[in-house]
Parts: C-alpha cells; structure tokens; sequence
C-alpha cells in the first residue's frame, strides 16, 4: 500500500504557486491518485499533473522488479519523495525514500569534498603534489597535483584497465595504488586535457586517510554523515557496518532480473563506494546552498569550471560536472544507474537511484527538471 501525507507548504515555483509536499512512505507500484483526498485549499488540478506526468517517466521502474527512488528538492527542501519497484527482488522487499543504494560514481562529490575540508583544516593544498602524501608513485607522476586528481586532469591510468580478466577477488583503493606504482607512463602530461578517472579519486580517498589519520569510511562518517544527520549513509567495507535498509543491484539477463550486486571493483570506495537515499541525499544537497558544511569558498570551488571536457558546453569542477544553469553527476556500477541533478538558479534538484543496470536515469531526470522550469 502506498500512503501518502500532505503538508502545506509555499515553495518558490512558477509552475506551482502554493503546492504540496509528498512524502512516500513505502510502495512499490506506481499508483492512481484520484481516490486521494487532497487537503482543502491546495492546487489539486496542477498537483495531479505533475504527479500524473512523473509516474509516467517513473513507470518502468514499477512493479515487482528492481525498482528506483526520486527525489526532487525545491529551495533545499523535500518537495516530492517518490519510491518504486523492489529493494530486493527476491524478498518483495519495496523500495522506500529511506533505501540505500550504491551510489557509484556520485560518490565522487563525497571524496572531493573531504578533500576540501581538509584544505579547510589547513592539512593540505589542493597544489600538493601528489607524490607528497602518496610516494609510491613513480616519479613521472612528480607533476600532478591533488587539483589534477580532483578534475580528473591528472593523466593516470585507468585502473580498471590493468585488471586481469580472471581476476577472482575484490580490489581496494590500496591495489589502486598498487596498480599504478607500477606504471611508467600516463595518457598525457597533468592538466593537459581532460580523462575522467576512478584511479585518482581511489588515490584521493588514500590521501584522506594519510593526511587525517582515519580510515576513509571514519572520515566521512564523523566529518559528512554525521553532522548532517545523514543516518543510512556510509562508504560500505565488508566486514564493517551493515548498510541498513539496503537494496541489491540487478542486471537484465535473457528478459529476467539477476542479482548482480557487487564486482571486482566494488570495494574501491573514492570513486564509487558509498551507499545512500534518497532521504539522506535531501540533507546533503540542502547542505550544498550553505555553509553548514563547507565553507563558500570550497562550495564555490567545487561548482566552478575546472576542466574542459570532450563536450564543449560541459566541464568538470571538483566532483562535478558544469554546464550552463546546471551541476550533475551520474554513477553506473553493476546493478545500480543513479543521477543527481542540480538547478542552482532555479533552486531545484533531482535525484534518481536505481538497483538496477537500466535504464539510464539522466534523461528521465531532465525531462522530470522540465516540469518544473517551464
């Protein structure tokens, strides 16, 4: 059963005036609303519009199998909280706006703003060569700095690349370092153009632990989740705390839905190994409007235009893409395809995660951004 609270709320948005904001607690289907009471005095025609047209772009995450979560933040706050589909397909366990996924990729923001913190704390800079904390590196690499790893400028090898193909363990951030030790060329110069690279932000998550003297999960855990109250959120090590209320990721084999959850690569966690909702993602992104956790500076470190990338109209700041009026970064890993979309002008953010290796969430995310730029 899908339940569904209103609270009245005055959100800045041309499309919307007074509006509603919904929460979604539980279900997994996506389900009519016209035998909902609306609270008296709200927008039902222009509600039931928009929900309307959101389930549509949400419908194929519906049903019985791996499902999604959506999010969509107006001026910091929770407007809309969407969950579809199952958690764990072989339970029936619902996708819920407290379900935790692998972020992936999205993971990237988290390492590049422990690194900020730690400019903050005046323990590194972000011109510190990188050899400084890592000296296991060869010496080729003496030109690259911890802004080229941030901004994916750095010209490393991709360390995904040098896996052998009957590898049958799990790799860390440490065999990241390992791996690349060993290497005596990079794909250009540092800071000659732009590849995107899971080897330096593994590289980055070693440099937190070197120069704080915590182990990465601990950092983030005392200096990110906990401040923000961000409870499910962690950077998952097996063996260390269970991820709560977790969903499993899944591929489509033959036309049926198998648990593909983890990978060679799944224990590297500076470029892809956090787990989060999408109720935990509401208070991260508030937290990217203010200070509460970085400071201007760093904020508008990360969200300024670093790097060019092979797309003339994007670039890459410091664990994010920049382009025109809006920052946004993808994550793809087996079994989970996640988007987080940002609209800063606009005071607008949208957030989909999925269990599952398709689709891919970006244009489901423009189209439901659409909806409310209009």
């Amino acid at each position: 059963m899908l339940r569904i609270h209103f609270v009245r709320k005055f959100l800045p948005a041309p499309l919307f005036g007074r509006l509603l904001i919904i929460s979604v607690l539980g279900g997994c289907a996506m389900t009519s609303l016209a035998s909902e009471p609306l609270p008296a005095g709200s927008a039902p025609a222009e509600y039931a519009e928009v929900v309307t047209k959101i389930d549509q772009l949400m419908a194929r995450y519906a049903g019985s199998g791996p499902g999604a979560s959506l999010l969509i933040a107006r001026a910091g706050e929770p407007a809309i909280r969407r969950s579809y589909g199952m958690a764990d397909v072989e339970k029936a366990v619902p996708v819920t706006p407290a379900t935790n996924f692998r972020l992936a990729s999205v993971s990237k923001q988290f390492t590049a703003a422990a690194i900020l913190l730690l400019v903050e704390d005046g323990r590194l800079a972000l011109e510190d060569p990188v050899r400084k904390w890592l000296p296991e590196l060869p010496a080729g690499n003496s030109g690259t700095t911890i802004r080229h790893l941030l901004t994916h400028g750095s010209g490393l090898i991709d360390y995904e690349d040098e896996l052998p193909a009957d590898l049958d363990r799990q790799v860390h951030d440490a065999d990241v370092l390992e791996i690349l030790a060993k290497q005596d060329s990079t794909y250009f110069p540092p800071g000659g153009d732009f590849q995107y690279s899971n080897s330096g932000y593994a590289l980055l998550a070693l440099i937190v632990e070197r120069v704080s003297g915590q182990q990465y999960p601990a950092f983030l855990q005392h200096r990110i989740f906990e401040p923000l109250e961000m409870t499910g959120s962690l950077a998952f090590v097996q063996g260390g705390p269970q991820i709560k209320d977790r969903a499993y990721g899944y591929s489509l084999e033959a036309g049926a839905w198998v648990r593909t959850d983890q990978s060679s690569t799944s224990a590297v966690l500076g470029d892809g190994g956090i787990y989060s909702s999408i109720d935990d993602l509401a208070k991260w992104n508030a937290a990217l409007d203010d200070d509460r956790l970085l400071s201007d500076q760093s904020r508008e470190l990360a969200f300024t235009p670093a790097t060019s990338t092979h797309d003339p109209s994007v670039d890459y700041g410091l664990g994010w893409y920049v382009g025109g009026d809006r920052v946004w970064h993808s994550g793809e890993t087996i079994g989970f395809r996640n988007v987080i979309l940002r609209y800063p002008q606009h005071g607008l953010a949208i957030v989909i995660l999925s269990n599952r290796n398709d689709p891919e969430p970006m244009e489901t995310a423009l189209a439901i951004a659409a909806l409310f730029l209009r």
